[in-house]
């Protein structure tokens, strides 16, 4: 355990997960420009592909660092509405989610659809929810939030199947996995 505790903070010290880890936060903040905004509090967004890329490559630790400096510089290029660190930490959440799932293990269709799981019931049903009702005092629990997740659960599942499954096979023949 300590081990792998060691690696995952080590990983941060390496030139090659700088850059990479640069790049996904790049790729994050250029896929968030193409949110489709429904309404006030519910947006369709796939910048979280770049942050959990950067969980899988390198791991909770970077993945996290990875989410957090992405939402915030996305926010500094571009901002919408108040800035609220709730949802950096929901970025945070996500990059330490994907890469505790897929962090040096082969991805499976199972492994990443319980990464997407728990990432939509941590971040998307509860946190997303408790930060709107801190900033606005909307309803807590919204319908349209479970409509969004039950749609788009398969449409991310297989985005991020095949995403991972490429950068895995391509990222694998550089390191011993």
């Amino acid at each position: 355990m300590s081990n792998y505790i060691n690696e995952v903070f080590g990983e941060i010290k390496r030139i090659r997960t700088i850059t990479g880890a640069s790049l996904m936060a790049a790729a994050a903040i250029v896929l968030d420009f193409f949110r489709i905004v429904l309404t006030q509090t519910l947006e369709i967004s796939f910048s979280f592909l770049g942050v959990a890329l950067a969980g899988m490559m390198y791991g909770p630790f970077v993945g996290g660092v990875v989410g957090g400096i992405a939402d915030i510089l996305g926010y500094l290029i571009r901002p919408s509405g108040a800035f609220f660190i709730g949802f950096t930490v929901n970025a945070i959440l996500t990059g330490v989610i994907f890469g505790l799932f897929l962090y040096k293990k082969k991805p499976s269709l199972i492994r990443i659809a319980v990464a997407l799981l728990v990432e939509n019931i941590i971040v998307i049903l509860i946190l997303t929810p408790l930060w709107l009702n801190m900033m606005y005092g909307t309803a807590f629990f919204a319908i349209a939030r479970v409509i969004r997740c039950v749609t788009l659960f398969p449409i991310k599942l297989a985005v991020m199947y095949m995403l991972c499954k490429t950068m895995f096979l391509s990222y694998s023949k550089d390191r011993v996995v």
